[in-house]
């Protein structure tokens, strides 16, 4: 016993002589937790060597913090997490938090620097008395520790700064004193308690005050402090929530801590430790499936991991991919959207109260505003989740934002086969005939490296459209796809793709669009966002900007991070996109979507109906408004088809019901008027003395309807002639206007021809 006591007196002797110098004083901090160092392989004498030239900078800025979006209003819409902490200035802490933290971490804290001298021979006492081992870390080296913790990219980092080695508890020291001297005791005590780990998913004291309390840390009471100080030790075995005995246990433990260090009272320390402990939990909640719009949010949490790694994101193996999702969920950003609430609950409204969300089918729409690109509002009839009946996947979206490969586009991509037609001077009277049924040889032509153009076998008009001879307005109006398909013939293939290009159009997947004949009837899967914005170009009278959703984001630091250009340009003239408007605002009042009802302001829009029914589309506008809306069902298109679902029978509803709720108390401005003449008229032929068969081809050549007086009038023509029409001869004209024909009865050959007076019909009396 002799030669161990006096072992023992070197050891401590050796100890004192290594606590004098910096150098090794770290050594002995790895001895006290360790008391196996040896075989760790590092010496004293080799820590003692290498103190000195370890990197003493660590970077102490805050630490982890949740990631928060915002709408457009400036309110909280979603967080982003995997550590849930709030961060708060040691003024918002109660004093007696402060007080039962350092009372039981480290009660010398204000008086000793980077290393407690007492404190550390003291556990190196009983560490040598004892065979288990008594920690001697100070609260700022603690502080250290739960930095590189919280700094850790990956599990490797994760383990060195957890690993039980000296040289992990030298780095520490190391750090601390660095930390001593450029951080004040208040500041140091402010990051431990922002950063410690509190359990139960929380960190920091303001997570942990309000995930137990539901409370900021400035109202803690005594006993709430007491047991969240104690918490630290070991947060998981001093849980309140899993082990509400051990955690009062500990509580008690500090409680009597405070009574010995005279911060508090014996009184008060018996009254605290008589209450039980008494929780009022707040579950974290972050993420999209939390938000009132989890769908706008999955939009906006790959543009914010977009604008992270520099547009890389997609590029990237999926390690790298997790790294920028953890400086997402752990970055402290604020990240302020477009996300307009109102419209979010007028969409989500007219989605669900038409399909069913729990059903196999499905309806996604989303909103955009002219002239800006922002998505005001995006959504799906289905609810968010990963559970029976939800989906994740954000189908009014393209791949790249959660999406899917998309869906066809339908009958509402005929809307850049026809700017691109009144672009190249094709007069909006121009007549086609258009059969039931019909096939196209397009002249081949090239976008890139994709081949458009070639034979078109079949083409048929869908079943809400019907045949005959249309002009640019009534084959619009009417959907008419033999007409369509015989207007992109005289456009061009692809220049009717380029048209479509230019208003940002592109596959869901990011593929460019097959030039394909067909594409005119919307046979590129297609997302709705796009189609939104696209329509939302011409609604800003030919100016197209891409969709964005975030307008700011912004770093802890308050640095506001570089967002991508904004791709905004003059697509097609504004006569050309005045002309359009024109043309679609029929849609609504005389064509394929005229039972929908108005919206109550000058509106326009086109239906689309699938290749076999595999879905259907509508996408409309007002000035300040664009919206478009697909349905279709979610187990696959083709496999289940929608069969008898047209573009006017669910979609159109939906996004008139949308558009009203989302415009509500909004200004109501009308479409610019065209003022260049696109051939929307033409005059009435002078037909007089033509025989009646002559007389009508040339007026339906030119796209008016006919009608025949059935009784002759005086004339000089000769009998059974055309003696007049009505409009007359020279007059301009809509398509489609009804020209009465009048017959001489040959009796007047020196009168003028008599005009009969007229009805409201356009009739003469009697007739």
């Amino acid at each position: 016993m002799h030669d161990a006591n006096e072992g023992r007196g070197n050891v401590f002797s050796t100890l004192i002589r290594l606590l004098a110098a910096s150098i090794a004083a770290g050594v002995l901090v790895a001895l006290i937790a360790l008391p196996g160092v040896g075989s760790t392989g590092m010496t004293a004498r080799d820590a003692a060597e290498n103190f000195e030239s370890m990197d003493s900078k660590l970077d102490s800025t805050p630490p982890s913090e949740k990631t928060v979006v915002y709408d457009a209003s400036g309110t909280q819409v979603a967080t982003f997490f995997d550590r849930y902490r709030e961060s708060v200035r040691l003024d918002q802490v109660a004093p007696i938090m402060r007080n039962a933290m350092v009372d039981i971490e480290d009660y010398r804290f204000y008086s000793h620097g980077a290393l407690d001298f007492k404190g550390t021979v003291r556990a190196l006492a009983s560490n040598v008395e004892s065979d288990g081992t008594q920690g001697g870390s100070t609260l700022t080296q603690q502080y250290v520790k739960n930095i590189l913790v919280d700094r850790a990219r990956n599990q490797k980092e994760y383990q060195e700064a957890t690993a039980p080695t000296a040289g992990r508890k030298l780095r520490e020291l190391r750090y601390a004193l660095d930390i001593e001297r450029k951080m004040s005791k208040d500041k140091i005590l402010e990051g431990y308690l922002n950063i410690a780990y509190f359990g139960a998913g929380a960190y920091g004291i303001q997570a942990a005050s309000m995930r137990y309390f539901t409370k900021p840390a400035a109202q803690l009471t005594l006993e709430q402090a007491a047991l969240l100080a104690g918490i630290t030790q070991n947060p998981n075995a001093y849980d309140p929530i899993r082990f509400p005995n051990a955690a009062k246990t500990r509580r008690d433990t500090v409680l009597r801590r405070m009574e010995q260090l005279k911060h508090i009272t014996k009184a008060q320390a018996d009254a605290a430790i008589a209450k039980p402990v008494k929780l009022k939990r707040t579950d974290p909640a972050g993420g999209c499936e939390t938000s009132k719009a989890p769908f706008f949010c999955e939009y906006v949490k790959y543009e914010v991991l977009n604008v992270l790694s520099d547009g890389k994101y997609w590029s990237l193996p999926g390690k790298q991919q997790v790294e920028f999702v953890n400086k997402l969920n752990r970055g402290g950003y604020t990240v302020r959207t477009t996300l307009d609430m109102d419209a979010q609950r007028s969409l989500d409204s007219a989605l669900r109260n038409r399909v069913a969300p729990s059903g196999n089918k499905v309806a996604a729409e989303a909103m955009v505003q002219p002239g800006t690109g922002k998505i005001v509002a995006m959504g799906q009839s289905k609810r968010f989740g990963d559970s029976k009946g939800r989906t994740s996947l954000n189908l009014a979206a393209d791949t790249s934002h959660g999406g899917g490969a998309g869906v066809s586009a339908g009958s509402t991509f005929k809307v850049f086969t026809l700017a691109e037609a009144l672009d190249q001077g094709i007069p909006v009277s121009t007549t086609i005939n258009s059969p039931q049924t019909t096939s196209v040889t397009y002249p081949m032509c090239k976008i890139g490296k994709l081949s458009g153009g070639g034979p078109w076998p079949s083409v048929s008009n869908a079943g809400d459209s019907e045949a005959g001879n249309f002009d640019l307005k009534s084959g619009t109006w009417h959907s008419v796809n033999t007409f369509y398909a015989e207007l992109e013939k005289r456009v061009g293939v692809c220049n009717a793709v380029k048209m479509a290009e230019k208003f940002g159009m592109r596959k869901a997947t990011g593929a460019p669009l097959d030039p394909n004949p067909s594409q005119v009837l919307g046979t590129n899967d297609i997302d709705m966002v796009h189609l939104a914005a696209a329509y939302a170009g011409f609604a800003a009278r030919g100016r197209y900007c891409a969709p964005v959703a975030i307008t700011q984001i912004v770093d802890p630091q308050g640095k506001q991070l570089k967002l991508p250009a904004q791709d905004c340009h003059q697509a097609v003239d504004s006569s050309v996109a005045d002309e359009v408007n024109s043309i679609l605002s029929g849609v609504l009042t005389k064509g394929t979507a005229k039972n929908i009802g108005s919206i109550g302001r000058p509106a326009a829009g086109k239906t689309g109906t699938c290749e076999n029914f595999t879905c259907a589309v509508f996408a409309g506008h007002t000035p300040n408004l664009a919206a478009a809306v697909a349905y279709w069902d979610f187990r696959g298109p083709w496999s289940h088809p929608v069969y008898g679902v047209y573009g006017a029978d669910i979609p159109a509803p939906i996004w008139a019901t949308s558009m009203r709720g989302a415009l509500s108390g909004k200004p109501g401005p009308g479409f610019t008027s065209p003022t260049k003449n696109f051939g929307d008229t033409t005059k009435i032929p002078d037909l007089k003395g033509q025989s009646l068969g002559t007389a009508q081809s040339a007026l339906r050549s030119a796209g008016f309807k006919v009608k025949v007086s059935p009784k002759p009038v005086n004339s000089d023509q000769p009998k059974g002639t055309v003696a007049s029409t009505s409009p007359g001869a020279g007059t301009d004209a809509d398509a489609n206007t009804l020209v009465i024909i009048y017959l001489s009865n040959g009796s007047a050959k020196n009168q003028p021809a008599q005009k009969p007076t007229q009805n409201a019909n356009g009739w003469p009396w009697p007739f």
